[in-house]
């Protein structure tokens, strides 16, 4: 393992939301890089909201230091926004002003040009969300020169924090990078007008989490070098893998899915395949884990309508302790996932990767991404999404065929252990933040 203490000056990790269950992997990320020896800043665009935290998180010896807080807006004109929230950024204006004056310069220039841009039509007034984004920015830069110890930025998803952390380094002349995940790099909305290619272009570097997404990534025609760096197991879990007994099989049929109920996640398609089992008379249990979304009204709808109230249980989100319980106690893990109408889609989810690690075998769906984790029929399963039908034939084939489902259980574990190893991953983030040479992807 390199020591990467040696390295000159902070990395600043700038995230839109600190601590958040969903992106434990960030945090994971963090908590590596800290043990490895990387020095680092955290500033977080908004306040805390969840109670529940996972245990890395008070691991991590970085503290978050939160930017100032606006009100919305969305709800309002941009005259009255400014009226409520300026003031609050008159200080760290002024002092960026004295500090920075070209930088903040030219920053304004592509905050405006950006909005004007993005407009929604030719005679349709410029964009208002790249004013808050440059004052956001502005107290970013604020932070970055109090603290006088860093000497990069990253930001994490590639809209509204890489656009902070954009404006932030052209202002401090600081070099920036980006990770980008999925919703964030498919969804032409979140980026509009050639704002992602630009985003790219004043990048030193990009990471993303799939080849699939560094494809994509490339296809936008920037110079800039695009890695691939797979996420592994989080910081919590792996250890819960490591000293984990043999999983023994429950003694009835318990099919599990772990997602946060949004749409492309493909929740309502594990519904239906479910009722189809039932319809079989296969004798079984569900179990959705997962924190709300904006699916979660249909979901439930569905697990109404097709009857399945007594079999199928919906839990809330839990820690990765009490999740690893749940995928010991799974004869299947399902995720359909699908891709929607405006391009979001999944890049590997974490929790397939999990499951494997745990021994579970998995069905889901062919998307790019999830194929460069799943094979199907070597170390698990796959169908079309919204094929409810196929799905439970898939789920049926596992559940009567115990010797194909050890296989497929035994690859999926030596997948996870042999391409997504946490910690090479944190190396490879290591070498490309502190600028040691470190060949190849993750």
């Amino acid at each position: 393992m390199r020591d990467h203490a040696g390295a000159t000056g902070r990395v600043a990790y700038v995230l839109k939301g600190y601590p958040r269950l969903s992106e434990v992997f960030i945090t994971s990320e963090m908590y590596r890089l800290e043990r490895l020896g990387v020095p680092l800043r955290l500033y977080v665009m908004r306040a805390a909201d969840e109670e529940m935290q996972h245990d890395v998180v008070r691991r991590l010896r970085v503290e978050p230091d939160y930017l100032r807080q606006t009100t919305s807006l969305s709800a309002t004109t941009l005259r009255r926004w400014l009226g409520e929230n300026l003031g609050h950024f008159k200080t760290p204006l002024l002092r960026t002003a004295r500090r920075h004056p070209a930088g903040l310069t030219r920053a304004a220039t592509q905050a405006f040009a950006q909005a004007v841009r993005a407009r929604r039509g030719f005679l349709a007034p410029p964009r208002k969300l790249y004013v808050k984004e440059l004052l956001l920015a502005v107290d970013l830069a604020d932070r970055i020169d109090d603290a006088g110890d860093v000497r990069h930025l990253h930001a994490h998803f590639a809209h509204g924090s890489t656009t902070v952390t954009w404006l932030a380094g052209t202002i401090t002349g600081l070099p920036f990078s980006f990770t980008g995940h999925a919703k964030d790099i498919w969804t032409p909305e979140l980026n509009p007008a050639g704002l992602l290619r630009r985003k790219m272009d004043a990048a030193s570097f990009v990471v993303t989490c799939t080849d699939t997404n560094r494809q994509h990534l490339e296809s936008y025609g920037s110079a800039t070098p695009v890695h691939v760096v797979f996420h592994g197991l989080n910081a919590d879990f792996e250890p819960l893998v490591a000293a984990a007994w043999p999983r023994v099989e429950p003694a009835r049929v318990r099919l599990l899915a772990v997602a946060r109920l949004v749409r492309k996640k493909g929740l309502d398609t594990f519904v239906d395949a479910c009722a189809v089992l039932r319809d079989r008379d296969v004798d079984f249990e569900a179990v959705i884990v997962g924190a709300p979304g904006d699916h979660e009204e249909q979901v439930r709808a569905r697990v109404a309508a097709t009857g399945l109230g007594e079999r199928m249980t919906l839990l809330g989100p839990m820690t990765q302790t009490r999740l690893f319980a749940q995928y010991q106690r799974a004869s299947v893990f399902a995720l359909p996932c699908r891709v929607l109408e405006d391009g979001d889609r999944d890049g590997i989810p974490n929790v397939l990767v999990e499951a494997m690690a745990c021994g579970v075998p998995v069905v889901s769906t062919g998307l790019p991404g999830i194929t460069e984790l799943v094979r199907d029929g070597e170390n698990g399963m796959l169908v079309a999404p919204d094929r409810p039908v196929d799905l439970a034939d898939a789920l049926h084939r596992l559940v009567k065929d115990h010797a194909l489902a050890r296989h497929l259980a035994e690859r999926g574990r030596a997948t996870v252990s042999e391409r997504f190893d946490a910690a090479t991953a944190a190396e490879r983030m290591a070498s490309l933040l502190t600028g040691i040479a470190s060949g190849g992807t993750s």
